[in-house]
């Protein structure tokens, strides 16, 4: 059977093989080891269970080879009593190593995915302009999950693999080298068969977890872009472009598993090649007095206790390629480097007036793309500064910097005479209040959602900032009132209420400096107005940046910025450049007219 070709589909290139196997496993046993204890209680009973398994096979050869050459039954009741007694003895041994050590695997990957998201908080936001929210979910979850069903099983089945070929073969050579000779000519068989077979899955496997990331990362994104779709008639362009990633998925996979299933019916037959020769020389060298019936029945046995564990270990061996492959992309994010890795000399800011300088500012957000050339202004304390022009012009970096999200490519940004690189990021954001065109609702209460802009504030301060926002009305007409549960995202009430709670937010943090983008954009012209009246009354004493589209709510800025290209091309309050005829008179011409 052979994969079909899928119509929009490329050949698939040759996958890159693991960047540092050895690296990557040693990382994993950094988060195992702290779990030593249980870790060793597993080895010990790993081996005990081994060496009961190996006393079997044997007390069974001996019990046989009494009964014909003896007649010894009460040396044979005892002999089946202790061989009774080693199989229950290795079933405990089993049952416990099991137990302990998935305890083990999953406090170890509890240990990786808190490690793994607590670093996704400090990160900078240029890391996740880089990836799809589905890409790094996908690594919280499938790629750690891989990485714990392998820990629950490989571990113990490789310890216990390579405890079962060496007692076996010992035990083997004991009893007959000749025999042994015999059983082992199929090894070379098997270990270049595994060679063959584990080069090629290894490559497929992490294969396979980058197309799954890239699955789920674009199917989160279509989810919620799916009003967009409809409204564009888009839906045939997306499910080409999710055939053609689920394809890509599918022959990965495919070709992993293919390559897997020849393992089981190699060994399957280098088992049957393997019992034929013990059978067909042991019945040889039992005629010549060589060895006795016991014994070829011993050697069968042991025979696949031998090619078992090697079968074992090349199964084990994909499942830790898949792993490793998973752990990888786990631990590139953990390699990622940390916003405040740059801040080892920089203080934590107590107090912020509010005096904000921009001098010389350049920004480029890769080598090609230049954000902002040359930007200065200055801001006193209190005032508002409003930012206009046409989308990419590059207000929103603007604030980006100034809430350090960004640092600048030249120049400097200060706040009361100080360059905010000297400034720990905490304590910038700490005095500063964002609301943005999209507002963020978390799935909690409507009383959590703004408590989150201060943490220790108490009901009514809470409430207090809702009638500020104009958001205490819609709230009270909820049969829970505060205590409704919002969905995720905010789902469940309107674009302009969530406005409206993010406003409120942003109003009980009481910061020094206020940025509003759009903040009143998905509100109609009566909620708008209200807003606007609260919000010239917060902002006095506070410097505030507001973006802004609809010119007749930034009129009485003591600054307003005209950008363009990333460049400010005009300055001035309304009156000023009203009366300087360009490009903001321009707009607020089309605005009026229009």
């Amino acid at each position: 059977m052979s994969a079909k070709k899928h119509p929009h589909q490329m050949t698939l290139t040759k996958p890159p093989k693991a960047d540092d196997m050895k690296a990557t496993v040693k990382r994993i046993w950094s988060y195992m080891i702290k779990e030593k204890g249980k870790f060793y209680f597993v080895l010990a009973a790993v081996l005990i269970s081994s060496l009961l398994s190996l006393a079997g096979p044997y007390l069974l050869g001996v019990a046989i080879d009494a009964i014909i050459a003896n007649r010894e039954n009460d040396r044979l009741f005892s002999l089946l009593t202790l061989l009774t007694s080693v199989y229950v003895g290795q079933t405990i041994f089993m049952w416990l190593q099991s137990y302990t050590m998935i305890g083990l695997s999953q406090n170890t990957v509890y240990r990786m995915r808190e490690h793994l998201f607590s670093h996704l908080q400090h990160l900078p936001m240029s890391f996740f302009q880089k990836y799809q929210q589905g890409e790094l979910m996908s690594r919280l979850t499938n790629d750690m999950e891989n990485v714990s069903r392998t820990l629950n099983s490989a571990v113990i089945q490789l310890v216990t693999s390579i405890l079962t070929i060496a007692g076996t073969l010992v035990i083997m050579v004991i009893l007959s080298p000749l025999l042994t000779l015999l059983t082992i000519t199929v090894v070379p068989l098997m270990y270049y068969g595994m060679k063959w077979i584990t080069k090629r899955t290894g490559e497929y496997f992490k294969e396979q977890q980058k197309n799954l990331g890239e699955v789920n990362g674009y199917s989160e994104e279509m989810f919620s872009g799916q009003p967009i779709i409809a409204m564009f008639s888009k839906e045939a362009d997306v499910e080409r472009e999710f055939a053609d990633k689920n394809y890509n998925l599918y022959e990965s996979g495919y070709w992993a598993q293919v390559y897997t299933g020849f393992i089981p019916k190699l060994m399957n037959m280098l088992n049957n090649f393997s019992f034929a020769i013990i059978v067909g020389g042991g019945a040889v060298l039992a005629l010549n007095g060589y060895v006795t019936v016991g014994i070829i029945v011993t050697f069968t046995t042991y025979s696949r206790q031998f090619t078992r564990p090697l079968n074992d270990l090349a199964n084990q061996f994909n499942m830790i390629l898949s792993a490793v492959a998973g752990a990888e992309r786990v631990f590139n994010i953990i390699d990622e480097k940390e916003e405040r890795v740059d801040e080892t000399e920089a203080s934590l800011v107590k107090d912020v007036r509010g005096d904000v300088s921009f001098e010389n500012v350049h920004f480029y957000y890769d080598e090609e793309e230049k954000a902002l050339e040359n930007v200065t202004f200055h801001v006193k304390q209190g005032e508002t500064v409003a930012l206009v022009g046409p989308t990419g012009a590059g207000k929103t970096t603007v604030v980006s910097l100034l809430s350090r999200f960004y640092d600048v490519s030249e120049g400097r940004v200060l706040i009361d005479g100080t360059d905010i690189r000297s400034m720990k990021r905490e304590g910038i954001r700490e005095h500063t209040g964002l609301v943005l065109q999209d507002a963020i609702m978390f799935h909690a209460t409507i009383r959590e959602n703004i408590r989150y802009g201060r943490l220790d504030a108490t009901d009514e301060e809470v409430e207090a900032a809702a009638k500020a926002a104009r958001a205490d009305g819609f709230i009270r007409k909820f049969p829970r009132g505060y205590e409704t549960m919002l969905d995720s995202d905010g789902k469940g009430i309107s674009q302009g209420q969530r406005q409206l709670l993010s406003i409120a937010r942003a109003i009980l943090k009481d910061p020094s400096l206020f940025i509003l983008d759009e903040a009143t954009s998905s509100i109609d012209t009566v909620t708008e107005t209200k807003i606007n009246e609260a919000l010239q009354t917060l902002m006095k004493g506070r410097t505030s940046f507001v973006i802004a589209h609809r010119l007749n709510t930034i009129r009485n800025a003591d600054l307003i910025l005209v950008m363009e290209h990333g460049k400010v091309v005009e300055k001035g309050n309304h009156r000023e450049l009203v009366r300087l005829g360009g490009k903001y008179a321009d707009l607020v011409e089309k605005q009026a007219t229009s």
